[in-house]
């Protein structure tokens, strides 16, 4: 039977990518979304086009509600979920005297309340299961904390702790949970970054460049590999160097 993957936020950027990697090596691929309703809908219809198993479910990883509804559409449509990639995710940046309370608790609420969410409504199937494979997305900042980003940072470092304590917890029933923190993709999330401010940060990059979505998505499905099977509880740098 054909393995089942539900890729958080995968509309564009790394989750699309993901969605696409996944999809291509053969898993039914559920492609979530909240907002942005035609991104994802021209990514599926792309994919089925193409002759892959996928499926869109609109779902506020904020809201447990969606979530376990997802999982459980994913389990009537597919009748299994193997892997999960939490990657729903927004940024912000300012000084934390700029950053009030609303702002903060948006960003927890999806970054890091979202990735708890999704664990929560897909465990139960999993430990049923006794299989899965959760795969969480972090950042960089979450190991190393980033300036003007103290809201991010904090959710990235608690999505990074939760992996932790989540595969502790779940190993026992046979399922993998590890994070990857992505340095400096090139993704709509650092538009906001100036041609003079991109070359800076490049700069420091001992690789000499910024990453690709495609190349976290290959960490991705790399973890819900067989060859990741003794791996868990662990979080994974793609940054080119930058954290060492």
């Amino acid at each position: 039977m054909k393995k089942t993957v539900i890729v958080t936020g995968s509309s564009k950027g790394i989750g699309a990518a993901t969605a696409i990697l996944f999809a291509r090596q053969g898993y039914n691929v559920v492609i979530n979304y909240n907002e942005s309703y035609e991104s994802a809908n021209l990514l599926c219809r792309s994919l089925v086009g193409n002759g892959y198993s996928v499926i869109t479910q609109k779902a506020n990883v904020a809201n447990r509600l969606e979530t376990d509804l997802m999982v459980k559409e994913t389990l009537y449509k597919f009748g299994s979920v193997d892997v999960l990639v939490n990657n729903a995710g927004v940024a912000y940046q300012g000084l934390i005297t700029e950053t009030d309370e609303i702002d903060f608790d948006r960003i927890i609420d999806i970054n890091l309340k979202g990735v708890f969410n999704c664990c929560k409504s897909v465990t139960p199937v999993m430990v049923n299961q006794k299989a899965g494979t959760i795969i969480n997305i972090s950042s960089m900042w979450g190991q190393v904390g980033a300036s003007c980003e103290v809201a991010y940072s904090a959710a990235k470092a608690g999505v990074i702790g939760l992996t932790k304590a989540l595969a502790k917890e779940l190993a026992p029933s046979g399922i993998t949970v590890n994070a990857i923190a992505p340095g400096l993709i090139e993704t709509n999330m650092n538009a906001h970054l100036t041609v003079e401010e991109l070359n800076d940060f490049v700069n420091e990059i001992p690789l000499g460049r910024m990453g690709n979505a495609d190349e976290i998505a290959a960490v991705a499905y790399f973890l819900a590999s067989e060859a990741a099977e003794y791996i868990t509880g662990q979080v994974l740098g793609v940054n080119g160097g930058y954290v060492i």
